[in-house]
């Protein structure tokens, strides 16, 4: 399983000359195959992550949500915010905690 991801990085290396991009690429392939990404809506996601977002982050606007699912079957939401210029990416607990 781990071929197809570096075959796919040699692959963009060919074609890209953009090293970055190969590098990024390979990071992206690596994360889908060690979790899976289901997008959510905002206004659809759990009670007390909503809770979270509107206390600790509430100058911050939710550009995009997904339900995470590792390998393990545990899973997470990543919900990435936007301030003025500044992003962020959180990665919260149905019960609206911060997690790694």
């Amino acid at each position: 399983m781990r071929i197809i991801p570096t075959t796919f990085a040699l692959l963009l290396a060919v074609v890209t000359p953009d090293a970055e991009a190969v590098v990024q690429s390979l990071a992206d392939v690596a994360v889908i195959a060690e979790h899976s990404k289901v997008a959510v809506r905002p206004e659809d996601l759990p009670e007390a992550v909503k809770s979270t977002l509107s206390g600790s982050y509430a100058e911050w606007k939710v550009t995009s949500a997904y339900l995470v699912t590792r390998d393990d079957n545990s899973q997470y939401y990543e919900v990435n915010i936007k301030r003025a210029e500044e992003t962020s990416t959180l990665n919260l607990d149905k019960y609206g905690k911060k997690i790694d």
